[in-house]
């Protein structure tokens, strides 16, 4: 059992492992910059250690620093949550050398599967299905032409190192291709310190399906429903649901089955998530390996009816999981809203600010609200836009969307313009309740028709 964990986060993850390490026993020690001094997650920890200046590259991705509070304060291991080092094969590397327990998968898995385009080839491997594209890392605009020609446009130009979203350009044709390579190179270049690229044709419509999966230290693996991540603008997740109404009880079985097949093949330990896009011929072809816990981990934790954050943390002490695969089945649907602080009517233009009063409609069966902010609150400017996620759960679809309206419609925040408004419509949108989302539908259909409301009110 830890003693003590340190917590290299902020917002509401570091709020909801803080939580968790209450929960088990386990002392906790949160980092925080010097824009998070009054932070929720500040507050709630057993200790806490300021380990940089405002940016991010000064604080919460300052490798040193945050060792060293480890270091200072006794911690036994570090949680790195999502995003900032969660997925930094050298900050697992460097715990390692400092005996400290980096709590998610090896070193070398985390490098694996962040590197795009050798992901892609272990997965082919691992007879996994992959998205048609190039072999290996693009060595020239003639290269990238050739490959583009074969498997046909239009095409996903990527940054082998990319994430989150950016690093990925759109091609419809060659003279896109010619116009933009270099220019796309340099991008990945100066945002993730590597310039490789790689190219894949583009599946689309297409829905994008995830699963996540763990696997202790004993080589038993585990694998849940999956997640419907359908909902996005630009690459970026604004819903998500389990599980996906167009997959059926066979389909959710091959998927789980290539899963546990890819987990085993990289002897992974800890969680992750495989994710897929899945076609019109609801065939699936593999997207991506995330290498830590996701912002949307809680509809799993509801519809499968599992703890994953305590499971981490007994994972990463040598324990074996605490359920069989057989004991994980289906009780419901789930959805998450993420709530940020944007404007929607401003191309979701991000805003720093004060919350000056926050109501969250907490009580009632089937409701959830992650939340690293309270009334009086900073947003500073130099993070991720997400205030909150809003998790409901009900024995079936029609009653959890209900209840997830009610919510955003019962939701107040003030100080700072958040995408609710926006959420709510999407909840309304007739290709959603249908199921039949893409990920291309938001950018084609549902924001143009929200913003032309909006003009015309």
């Amino acid at each position: 059992m830890f003693q003590k964990v340190l917590v290299a986060n902020r917002g509401e993850i570091a709020v909801r492992v803080l939580r968790t390490l209450k929960e088990m026993g386990i002392a906790s020690v949160a980092i925080y910059s010097e824009a998070d001094q009054e932070s929720l997650h500040v507050q709630l920890a057993d200790e806490a250690i300021c380990v940089g200046s405002g940016p991010a590259q000064d604080s919460y991705l300052n490798r040193e620093n945050i060792l060293s509070a480890a270091i200072l304060t006794g911690s036994e291991a570090i949680y790195p949550g999502f995003g900032f080092l969660a997925e930094d094969a050298q900050f697992a590397e460097m715990c390692a050398a400092c005996q400290i327990v980096f709590i998610g998968p090896s070193a070398e898995n985390i490098a694996l599967m962040g590197d795009k385009a050798r992901a892609r080839q272990f997965m082919q491997q691992a007879k996994v299905p992959v998205i048609p594209g190039s072999d290996g890392f693009l060595e020239s605009l003639a290269q990238a032409e050739k490959v583009a020609a074969t498997i046909g446009y239009p095409i996903l130009l990527k940054a082998a190192a990319g994430g989150g979203g950016r690093g990925i350009r759109r091609l419809e044709n060659a003279d896109d291709l010619r116009t933009h390579f270099a220019a796309t190179q340099q991008e990945a270049q100066t945002a993730f310190g590597d310039g490789r690229m790689y190219l894949e044709k583009i599946i689309a419509p297409a829905k994008h399906i995830e699963l996540q999966v763990i696997r202790d230290q004993q080589g038993h693996t585990v694998v849940f429903p999956e997640r419907d991540c359908s909902a996005q603008r630009h690459h970026q997740k604004l819903l998500e649901e389990s599980p996906c109404v167009l997959i059926s009880a066979d389909q959710r079985a091959h998927l789980m089955a290539l899963v546990k097949q890819a987990a085993e093949a990289l002897h992974y330990v800890n969680t992750g998530t495989i994710e897929f896009l899945m076609d019109q011929k609801q065939q699936f072809y593999f997207m991506e390996m995330n290498t830590r816990i996701q912002v949307e981990h809680p509809i799993t934790e509801m519809v499968a009816q599992v703890d994953l954050i305590k499971a981490q943390l007994t994972v990463a002490m040598g324990q074996p999981l605490p359920w069989e695969q057989a004991a994980i089945q289906i009780h419901g649907h789930a959805i998450e809203c993420r709530i940020n602080a944007e404007d929607p009517t401003q191309d979701f233009l991000p805003v720093a600010g004060k919350i000056d009063y926050l109501y969250w409609p907490v009580g009632g069966v089937g409701v959830r609200i992650d939340s690293g902010i309270y009334a009086g609150s900073v947003v500073p400017p130099f993070y991720d836009a997400m205030l909150a996620k809003l998790i409901t759960f009900a024995p079936d679809r029609n009653a959890t969307i209900a209840k997830m309206q009610r919510l955003l419609q019962e939701t107040i925040i003030r100080g700072v313009p958040t995408n609710c408004e926006f959420e709510a419509a999407l909840l309304e949108d007739p290709t959603f309740l249908k199921g039949e989302l893409t990920t291309m539908s938001v950018n084609q259909t549902v924001l143009p028709d929200w913003l032309a409301t909006k003009e015309a009110d």
